[in-house]
């Protein structure tokens, strides 16, 4: 559809209302369980005893990264067709020529649970770099998302400039998670992005977001938020030994849209083991699992 792109291109983000089945959210919820009680391979497990219920050990997550590494069922909605549809559409809506080609390369599943912080004015593409300003980020929500339970917040037109601002501590612990807060901007327009379980928000690397901390008593605030980008852009993400600046390239990505341009690079596999963040306390940087 047209207007997806147009809105996309202009505001910065996009809803599609309705876009994964309940069948689809229900199959996460269940693998994000599976990720508490240790049924998949977690670099750094939740530190709870044994006999820890089910909701004990969701309180001590507030997202599973990577997990389509391990889980196929969270691969299958990565690879949805739905947000491949849209994503063919928008990726690279502001690049000249662009074919419609897009690939994957993170996921991140949130747990949220009441109490737990959410993250602080932020943009992606300072994490995930890219060369066309194509990254996109997709996030599905699991439950109903509102302000009480910690929705997703953005400053529409922020990612216009292809501005990544600068960093600096928060100092609000009880609002937000440890990392930093990109900062020297005008705020005032933010906007609450409220939706429905299975209403998928796309937005731009460069928008500014943030979230805060799930004030409700008894409702998760689960998601899935994916990261794709035009397949053509080189992932800067990690660096290699022996390899120049110009042609470092992560690889270890899912095609989603038409097929890999770079058939002489090979694709690699994920390392099989996933990252916990943390609901409390500063966690490790989840690209030291990449890198090893």
């Amino acid at each position: 559809m047209k207007d997806w792109a147009d809105t996309f291109v202009s505001e910065g983000y996009l809803v599609v209302e309705q876009l994964v089945s309940a069948d689809d959210r229900q199959a996460l919820i269940a693998e994000l369980l599976k990720f508490a009680r240790g049924e998949y391979a977690v670099a750094n497990p939740p530190q709870v005893p044994d006999d820890a219920s089910d909701q004990d050990r969701l309180d001590q997550i507030l997202a599973v990264h990577f997990p389509h590494w391990v889980s196929p069922v969270v691969e299958h909605v990565v690879r949805h067709p739905g947000l491949a549809e849209v994503l063919g559409q928008i990726t690279g809506a502001h690049i000249p020529y662009w074919d419609g080609r897009v690939k994957a390369m993170q996921s991140m599943l949130f747990a949220k649970p009441p109490g737990l912080p959410g993250q602080a004015w932020h943009q992606d593409e300072r994490y995930i770099p890219t060369r066309d300003r194509s990254l996109v980020g997709a996030w599905i929500a699991l439950d109903d998302a509102d302000v009480e339970n910690g929705c997703l917040r953005v400053l529409p037109q922020s990612h216009r400039p292809g501005k990544l601002y600068p960093l600096q501590a928060h100092g609000n612990p009880d609002e937000f998670d440890p990392g930093e807060e990109a900062h020297s901007f005008d705020g005032g327009g933010e906007v609450p992005v409220e939706v429905n379980a299975g209403d998928v928000i796309f937005f731009n690397g460069y928008l500014l977001h943030r979230s805060k901390r799930n004030a409700s008593v008894n409702r998760p605030r689960r998601a899935l938020v994916n990261h794709y980008c035009s397949a053509w852009s080189n992932l800067p993400w990690m660096t290699r030994e022996g390899l120049d600046i110009g042609v470092q390239d992560y690889r270890a990505i899912l095609p989603i849209v038409g097929d890999d341009p770079y058939p002489e690079r090979p694709i690699e596999p994920g390392p099989g083991e996933v990252f916990l963040r943390p609901a409390s306390g500063a966690y490790t940087d989840a690209q030291e699992i990449i890198a090893n």
